[in-house]
């Protein structure tokens, strides 16, 4: 007479839904935090484009010899961007160059996407 003690190795249904649950609910808490710092990350780009930019402006018109209130336009400055380009926003803004040099809030470069400008 033979015993058969071997038992089939395998999980159960109520491990594996368990199993599925936990993963679940880490997802849950991650997916948010995820979507935050790239939101983040996005406008500190954005804000770091538009420095960049601003800062192009301005040695444009240190060499130029241009003073405040003169018109500048992105082709005159893009020389001085790495790239020769003007930057895009992450966020898919629209960036577009202050109408004029100077320090004022319209002069610097703006985004249209809420929260891009620079401080």
């Amino acid at each position: 007479m033979k015993i058969n003690n071997s038992r089939n190795a395998g999980f159960t249904l109520v491990e594996i839904m368990i199993v599925v649950a936990i993963i679940g609910l880490l997802a849950a808490i991650a997916i948010p935090n995820f979507v935050k710092a790239r939101n983040t990350s996005q406008k500190n780009a954005c804000i770091n484009n538009l420095r960049q930019m601003d800062s192009a402006t301005q040695q444009w018109a240190l060499e130029t010899g241009k003073s405040d209130g003169d018109t500048v336009s992105a082709a005159a400055c893009n020389g001085y961007i790495k790239g020769l380009a003007l930057p895009k926003c992450p966020a898919g803004g629209i960036v577009k160059y202050g109408a004029q040099v100077g320090t004022g809030l319209a002069n610097t470069p703006q985004c249209d996407v809420t929260g891009h400008a620079l401080p």
